[in-house]
């Protein structure tokens, strides 16, 4: 489909979804967010791309929030009637390709949440992050309160959701927000580099491990320690998983195949 508010390119195995409201500093309005999922539709569906990276256009912000024009004059009942719908945010974490965050700059609200959405985050030195809704006489929405929670914890969730405060990115890496922090002229290339590393892999395994790991936030230790070991056994049934032991067992690079 044709895109509005994206730029979607694709670099060999690597797909880069681009928002591309650069006058609204990427923020995230109702059009944004459902090509976001109609992009991730048809990328989950492709079989050439292996790894998902996500940014925003400019070196300002990653994005910025949400479009707070568009909630003037909207009632509770047409808030809940719009969050009830299938979101940006799940789609991404969904999605059985790893997702990584390439953090240019704000990533303030929904983009702190949507970023928060992605299995890796890469991070300018020059990205900020936070949650500054309680500032509009709100709480987050589109996943905070319980992402933030169980990446850096409790107690530091709750002060950054109830303080409403900015944090730098060295700050966002000592907390466990984003992975890397990387010099700002190095976060293409650096991102790029760590997508395509990951391109390289079986897709089967990649998908199974993503899984494996999204259940641990989700399940108790028991129920996602069996569900690990099923995953693991699945592994058995691709030809990816025969190619690995043969290449290894051969001292050569296996060639993944997604089969």
């Amino acid at each position: 489909m044709g895109y509005e508010n994206l730029i979607v390119e694709e670099r060999g195995a690597v797909a880069k979804i681009t928002v591309n409201r650069p006058d609204k500093l990427n923020a995230l309005n109702v059009r944004t967010r459902e090509e976001i999922l109609a992009a991730f539709k048809d990328l989950t569906g492709n079989a050439n791309v292996r790894v998902v990276v996500i940014t925003g256009v400019g070196d300002k912000a990653f994005i910025a929030g949400a479009d707070i024009s568009e909630f003037a004059g909207r009632t509770a009942l047409e808030q809940r009637e719009i969050m009830q719908r299938s979101r940006a945010f799940d789609a991404m974490e969904d999605c059985p390709k790893p997702v990584i965050a390439m953090i240019n700059g704000f990533a303030l609200g929904g983009g702190c949440e949507l970023a928060m959405a992605c299995d890796i985050r890469i991070a300018s030195a020059k990205a900020k992050f936070g949650q500054p809704e309680v500032k509009l006489g709100l709480i987050p929405g589109g996943g905070g309160t319980q992402r933030l929670s169980r990446l850096i914890g409790e107690g530091k969730a709750m002060e950054l959701i109830l303080t409403g405060d900015m944090i730098d990115a060295e700050e966002a890496l000592r907390l466990g927000l984003v992975n890397q922090v990387v010099p700002p002229e190095e976060l293409e290339s650096r991102t790029m580099a760590l997508a395509n590393r990951i391109a390289e892999l079986s897709p089967v395994a990649l998908a199974m491990a993503k899984k494996s790991v999204k259940n641990a936030a989700r399940t108790d230790l028991t129920c996602g320690l069996e569900a690990e070991s099923d995953l693991f056994a699945l592994c058995f049934a691709s030809e990816d998983r025969e190619e690995g032991v043969r290449a290894f067992l051969e001292k050569r690079k296996p060639i993944f195949t997604g089969k």
